[in-house]
């Protein structure tokens, strides 16, 4: 077989392989507390810092941010 195709079809199987490991683990707990929650908690406390990175933190209304910009470039204006 040609590596490369060998190489996508292993590295797919391994990927198939960890996603239905997760479902079948998380089916069988549920809602509970389990051994997956720190790993959620991370995934979780991760996608807040991208998004809070990408459109600022949720503690700055809009206008004071809007504010701030539009003030700065007056400044830079005159």
């Amino acid at each position: 077989m040609n590596p490369q195709a060998d190489k996508v079809i292993r590295r797919t199987t391994m990927v198939a392989t960890v996603v239905a490991s997760y479902f079948l683990l998380t089916a069988d707990y549920g809602p509970e507390p389990n051994v997956l929650d720190p790993i959620k908690k991370a995934i979780l406390s991760a996608e807040s810092s991208v998004k809070e990175f990408v459109f600022g933190s949720k503690g700055q209304p809009q206008e004071t941010q809007m504010g701030k910009l539009k003030s700065d470039a007056s400044k830079e204006n005159q």
